[in-house]
This record gives C-alpha cells, sequence and structure tokens, in this order.
C-alpha cells in the first residue's frame, strides 16, 4: 500500500483534512519520513487513530507492532527483503497459524507467498507502516547480509558522525583481518548512542542472540540487532578501538575510546569488556562534556537544600559527602560544585577512578592500581601539593579515610563520595570502616544523599486519576492530597514510547549540627539518626521526591523506584 493510499483513508473518513494531508505530503516529500510518521510528526493525529482507521477500512484487527517483543524463531520464517518490499511483519505464531501485521493487509498475493514460504495459515492484521518499518529494524537487524553493509557508507548511517581514529580494517578472532561492514556497523551504533544521548550501551552476546541495548533516561532500550555471527568481531573492533588486547578472551579490561563527529565535536566513552559464557560482553559508558550539568541551580536542589549546599562546600576546612549507588549523579553533582569553587585563587585536585570529565583549572588525577597509584597515595601526595580542596572519588577503605579526615582536619575542604543507601546510614558506616566517631563529629559538616529519578516527557505528558489512598501509601499526609495534581507520559516518538525524557536529582541533607555530633558520640543507630535529623529539619528521599511529583515533574512509578517510605 502506497503511503499516499494511506492518507486517502484517513481523508476519506474525516480524520485528515485535505490540507493538512498536502501539508504531510510536502513534509513526507522533505524529509523522507513515512507519511504516517510526517502526520503525527505534525501532530494532526497519534498513531493509534491512524492504526483505527485502518482497522476499520480493512475490516481486520489492528495491532500496535511497536509493542510487541517479536520471539527470534518467528522472525526467522519469512526473509527481510520480503518484510522490506511488502511492509510486513510477522508477530506471533500458535501451532500452524502465523499472525503477520500488513500496512496493507487486502494484498491476496502476498498471503499466498507467505503461506508458501512460511507454510503456515496467514492471520492477517493490520498495522502502521512507520511501526511496522521500525519493528523491520528492530528484529531483522541479526539477518543483515554483508553484501547490504557493503554499500551503506559511515556518513548513510550517521550523516554527523565519523571516527577520529576510524580504521578501515578489523581483526576478527582467528586474528585475520575482516572488511568495512563490522567497522561501518560499530561506527553507526555509537553514532546513534550520541544522537539519542545514551549513557551506556551494552553489546550482549547469548546462546542464540546477541543484543545491544542502550541506555537512555535509566532504562535499557534494545536498539538495532548486530549481523549475525558477528559478536566475536564486533568485540574485537572496540578492543582495537580501545587499545585493548584482542588475544585475552579470558579476563576482563578496561580502557578508553575517543570518537569526532563531523561537527568537530570530541565525545569519549569508558570501556568495558567482561568474559560470559557465550562470548565477551562489552559495554561502553558515553561521557558527553555537552550533558554535564554543572549548574548547581538546575541539578534538582529545592531552593532550601540549594542554600544549605551552598554553605557548606564554601567553609574553608572540613567535609562533605555524597552518598548514593552507582548510577545515582554523585560525580555531577561534585562537578558542579568545583565548578563554584574553581577561582584562580584556589587550587583543587582530584583523585578520580576514572576520570570522566576534563574541568578546566582542576588538577584531575586518575587512579592506577597497576603501579600502586590508589586513593591513599595520591591524597598522600596531595597534602604535599599545597591543596585548598581535595575531591577523593570514593572512600573505599580505612587508610583513605584516615588521611581523608586527616587533610579535612588540617585546614582543607574534602569532598568525597561513599556508597550508602542514606544520609544516616553514612555514619555508621564509617565507624564500621573503623574511623573514631570524635574523627567523624570533628571533621564532617555535611553529609548528602541523592537519587535520580526520571522526568515526564513534556511532549506526551498527561494528567491521570489516582485514588487518594495511594498517595497516602506514598506518604502524603491526608490533608495535602488535594495539592497533589499527577501526570505521566503517554509515549511518543521524542521519549522512545517511555513517557520519560531525562533526569532530575533528588536529595537528601544531613548537617552535623550539635545535637547531631552529640547522637553519634554516644553510639546512636542509623534509626536514632535518622529520626533526630528529620527532627532537625533535614528532608528525606522519599519527600524530595514527593515535592517533585506535586510539581509535575515525576511520575508514582519514579518516586517508587527512587525512594522508600519514611518509617
Amino acid at each position: 500500500m502506497s503511503s499516499l493510499k494511506v492518507g486517502e483513508i484517513l481523508v476519506k473518513q474525516g480524520l485528515l483534512k485535505p490540507d493538512q494531508f498536502a501539508s504531510a505530503v510536502e513534509e513526507h516529500k522533505k524529509t523522507g519520513l513515512k507519511l504516517t510518521s510526517a502526520i503525527v510528526q505534525l501532530g494532526y493525529l497519534k498513531d493509534v487513530q491512524i492504526l483505527r482507521a485502518l482497522e476499520k477500512h480493512y475490516a481486520v484487527p489492528g495491532v500496535e507492532v511497536n509493542t510487541f517483543e517479536i520471539d527470534h524463531s518467528v522472525i526467522t520464517l519469512i526473509p527481510r527483503d520480503v518484510c522490506e518490499k511488502n511492509t510486513l511483519v510477522p508477530l506471533q505464531k500458535a501451532g500452524t497459524t502465523l499472525v503477520v501485521a500488513f500496512a496493507d493487509p487486502s494484498n491476496i498475493m502476498v498471503k499466498e507467498d507467505l503461506r508458501f514460504i512460511t507454510r503456515c495459515r496467514i492471520q492477517a492484521v493490520v498495522g502502521t507502516e512507520g511501526a511496522i518499518v521500525s519493528a523491520i529494524e528492530k528484529f531483522y537487524g541479526g539477518t543483515i547480509n554483508t553484501k547490504t553493509l557493503n554499500t551503506m557508507s559511515v556518513d548513510s548511517l550517521d550523516e554527523d558522525f565519523s571516527m577520529s581514529n576510524n580504521a578501515a580494517e578489523i581483526i576478527d578472532q582467528d586474528g585475520s583481518v575482516d572488511d568495512a561492514p563490522i567497522v561501518k556497523f560499530v561506527n553507526s551504533i555509537l553514532g546513534d548512542a550520541i544522537r539519542k544521548k545514551v549513557s551506556d550501551i551494552h553489546f550482549e552476546p547469548y546462546e542464540k542472540r546477541y543484543r545491544i541495548r542502550f541506555r537512555i533516561d535509566g532504562n535499557l532500550i534494545e536498539a538495532t540487532a548486530p549481523p549475525s555471527g558477528t559478536a566475536a568481531a564486533i568485540a574485537s573492533r572496540i578492543k582495537i578501538m580501545s587499545k585493548l588486547d584482542i588475544a585475552e578472551k579470558r579476563r576482563p579490561q578496561d580502557g578508553r575510546l575517543k570518537v569526532r563527529t563531523v561537527k568537530g565535536k570530541e565525545m569519549d566513552f569508558r570501556v568495558s569488556v567482561m568474559p560470559t559464557l557465550w562470548g565477551e560482553k562489552v559495554v561502553l559508558r558515553l561521557l558527553d562534556q555537552s550533558n554535564l550539568q554543572l549548574d548547581m541551580t538546575k541539578l534538582g536542589f529545592e531552593a532550601d537544600d540549594l542554600k544549605i549546599f551552598k554553605a557548606n562546600i564554601q567553609v574553608p576546612q572540613g567535609m562533605v559527602l555524597i552518598t548514593g549507588p552507582t548510577g545515582s549523579g554523585k560525580t555531577t553533582t561534585i562537578y558542579s560544585a568545583l565548578s563554584e569553587l574553581n577561582q584562580s585563587d584556589v587550587n583543587i585536585s582530584t583523585a578520580e577512578d576514572p576520570v570522566e570529565f576534563n574541568l578546566e583549572g582542576i588538577n584531575q588525577v586518575n587512579m592506577n592500581p597497576d603501579i600502586d597509584l590508589t586513593f591513599a597515595a595520591a591524597l598522600r601526595s596531595f597534602l604535599r601539593q599545597d591543596p585548598d580542596i581535595v575531591m577523593v572519588g570514593e572512600i573505599r577503605d580505612l587508610e583513605t579515610a584516615e588521611i581523608a579526615f586527616k587533610a579535612a582536619s588540617t585546614g582543607h575542604l574534602v569532598v568525597s563520595t561513599l556508597h550508602t543507601n542514606d544520609a544516616p546510614s553514612t555514619v555508621i558506616r564509617l565507624t564500621e570502616m573503623g574511623v573514631a566517631p570524635y574523627i567523624i563529629t570533628s571533621t564532617v559538616n555535611l553529609i548528602v544523599a541523592q537519587r535520580l529519578v526520571g522526568k515526564i516527557c513534556e511532549s506526551c505528558k498527561t494528567p491521570i486519576e489516582v485514588p487518594a489512598q495511594t498517595l497516602i501509601n506514598l506518604g502524603v499526609a491526608p490533608n495535602d492530597v488535594g495539592e497533589y495534581k499527577v501526570f505521566r507520559g503517554r509515549g511518543c516518538a521524542n521519549c522512545n514510547n517511555t513517557g520519560i525524557k531525562g533526569r532530575a536529582a533528588i536529595y537528601e541533607l544531613m548537617l552535623m549540627n550539635e545535637k547531631m555530633k552529640e547522637a553519634v558520640l554516644k553510639g546512636a543507630s542509623t534509626g536514632q539518626l535518622r529520626y533526630l535529623a528529620r527532627e532537625q529539619g533535614m528532608r528525606t528521599l522519599r519527600r524530595s521526591a514527593l515535592l517533585k511529583l506535586k510539581a509535575g515533574v515525576t511520575t508514582i512509578e519514579e518516586v517508587l523506584n527512587a525512594s522508600v517510605k519514611d518509617t
């Protein structure tokens, strides 16, 4: 079915005005988008409205193809070229019946061809052209042939992307030279990740498939599947680019690679390779300096919390600790604080593992345990370098803690991180590590716990009705329920159909005032410290998340995922 026929169906049913149809056709010709995609992008109709119109016209069930997770065994029944030529995709198989989504289910000849190819009874359903094309790209990546890849240029894969160290060939698992298709495929994945503002790329080998996933705004989303049988070659290509040992497949390896876009923008990737049962899993962390938020007012702090945080990082000596699990945004918060303190008359040194972003005017040291350059060793050296402010990537052991606390008590401001669940439990963690309570009370000024919550996509944000009891169960006071207007994202192309676009931080700030110090010296438990801190005005992670919910920034699901209910 031609795109124009879809437009005529929509006009005939009164869903699309003739002038809107004409505008969509113009957009289709100008951008190369499918006509249905152009209609959706211009805001004339939603994808589901187009689907219902096709369902009515063809009198067959309509299916939202983009919600289907199609099994690999079904994909192998129909060749990719047949799907692309006829705009169709197999969805599922039950017995001898194969359910196939067609853009044009009225084509009897195609159904007969499919019955012959698959030896199954074909049950036709209708789907939108854009959704079917997307499904073919997503699920048929594994059957791209070398001939197809050879005809693809890097520019066609990503018009703004090229490798700064673009090699023309790749060495495969046997050490022989493979040709350029894999190079182009890997380049296209990296280029796609840069465009979509991905934080991590996962290359995952399994017994019967090879999966590539992008982490976008905290969610893992499947990307284009690679050509079949290329798992080892892809891992080798990435290892070559990262200057890792391609012959070593038994041990984990870490490295970095840098790419440059056509516009001259340089992007760093942190590379981790780990041997698994079915091959090497590769994870790339995208370190995009342009995504680094150094404006403290935009991190997610509430106004009163930001005032407390700024006051404590301006103190000339003592310690500020940032806590939370991996991926909770601690590095961004610390970098924004250091950026605020980075003046010409201040000497700042950082010990990081690894250095993620280069900050002008700050002396950053990358840890290297192979030559005994550890946090403790770097800290000792820093203290002979006349520092004003010292940042320690993480306090992992007693030796590092002792030197950090010594620096904090001798006229330096020390900023560091710990992996703890909340602010009060940080004190207990330090005492368990071996730090004496009197040292903690004499040096620590502020402990900050943080998490990240997904922000609702503004393009598909919609209000929803929520029972009052649901909000009360979250921790909202019964008298405050009426003040909450809850939203969620429906899911659109702008947010990869997740409803979430971007993330904001939630914070829990525990000030070490006199009452808190007294409790620590008396050996108070985590629960007692938490209770006292709340009495002193500490806003917990859950309260901070509820403020984001109240402001319409995030969803109930995100609140539940990022925080625990106050007890």
